[in-house]
């Protein structure tokens, strides 16, 4: 039973984006919570006796209840928006050192040393744009920052943001930046940012993504009294990300993660076979033998390479050459010379919008 204060009304108002399932279990949260209230009472009744006619009158579902079930019970379409430190450092990432350098600069100094930015009058970015091709090491480089500044991460993919229904995609985009406000210091990653924020008109079948940029650009201008959060986002089609994102005071900093060289691909097997028991593996000969593999294709190499030593004895303790001569013939490069010039194509492109942003910023300021 409810109590009279209760508006059912206004409940469906606020459990906007609740499923089914979602509404069931703030039901019971909510009357669980009433339960616990009386049960002081019900406990000192002795066992056999009938339950008092006025405690069972107090045995009713009140707002307080629902504001508290509200707390307790997260809509589905929020429950992948969750709140880490992760568990990866800088040495789990091989090499991007350059990549490395830029975001302890962007990001890990401005929330472990607020102090030294404010001495010096500097700002630093609000957000970090980081593009390229895929499997290079993108969302794991930006974990091991967060493990290594020991702050909070929220990441957030774009296609499980977007949503059907009118202003849910805006009203997730903006729990996201509040929740990052309630337990800051917090890097939110935007991974595929691409599918969340693409250019405004590109797509004229929906006003979905405009609305979504919109409301995007809204909580980034406002991200000033949001100390202690920093947006950072990865991308491999910056040719359609809004150009909007990449003024000033939004995407302000831009990182390119390019394709792993011959140094950084023996790096990344160093990392991907330390684990790995290997009789006689040349990790400079693999290296030049994998031109156009990015990481997770590296990484993929390693463990059919494994699991080829087990197809041929499941007892096997190591991993051989041959092992990895047969993976070799099953994992091919992903990152093909046409890919390779589409992306040095696209970091001229994007470099020349920022730059024309940037100055359409200056001339209208």
């Amino acid at each position: 039973p409810l109590e009279k204060e209760v508006d059912i009304d206004m409940l469906a108002e606020r459990t906007y984006g609740f499923v089914g399932a979602d509404l069931s279990s703030l039901a019971k949260e909510a009357a669980m919570n009433a339960l616990r209230r009386v049960l002081p009472e019900v406990s000192e009744i002795k066992e056999g006796d009938p339950i008092p006619k006025e405690v069972l009158e107090k045995l009713k579902v009140g707002k307080s209840d629902f504001d508290y079930a509200m707390r307790m019970v997260q809509p589905s379409a929020m429950r992948e928006v969750l709140v880490e430190v992760p568990n990866v450092k800088w040495d789990d990432v091989g090499g991007l050192e350059d990549v490395k350098e830029s975001l302890k600069e962007a990001v890990e100094w401005p929330l472990n040393n607020p102090e030294s930015f404010t001495r010096l009058g500097i700002k630093p970015p609000r957000g970090i744009m980081m593009y390229g091709p895929p499997g290079c090491g993108k969302t794991h480089i930006v974990k091991a920052l967060a493990g290594e500044a020991g702050v909070n991460f929220i990441s957030v993919k774009g296609p499980e943001l977007m949503s059907k229904w009118v202003g849910e995609s805006e009203k997730g985009v903006r729990d996201v930046f509040k929740r990052a406000k309630q337990v800051a210091p917090t890097i939110i990653f935007f991974d595929e940012i691409d599918s969340l924020a693409p250019r405004r008109g590109l797509n004229s079948g929906s006003r979905a993504h405009e609305q979504v940029v919109s409301q995007l650009l809204t909580e980034m201008s406002g991200i000033e009294d949001m100390n202690g959060v920093v947006v950072v986002a990865a991308t491999n089609r910056p040719d359609i990300v809004d150009p909007a994102l990449l003024r000033p005071g939004r995407f302000d900093r831009l990182i390119y993660v390019p394709a792993p060289n011959e140094e950084t691909r023996k790096e990344i097997l160093e990392v991907h076979t330390k684990n790995v028991p290997m009789k006689k593996i040349n990790l400079d000969d693999l290296s030049i033998k994998t031109k156009g593999y990015s990481g997770a294709d590296l990484e993929a190499l390693v463990r059919e390479a494994a699991l080829d030593a087990l197809r041929s004895d499941m007892n096997s303790k190591e991993v051989t050459q041959k092992n990895f001569d047969m993976a070799l013939k099953d994992i091919k490069p992903s990152i093909t010379d046409d890919i390779f010039k589409k992306y040095q194509k696209a970091v001229e492109n994007l470099r020349r919008t920022k730059m024309q942003e940037e100055e359409e910023s200056k001339y209208i300021g």
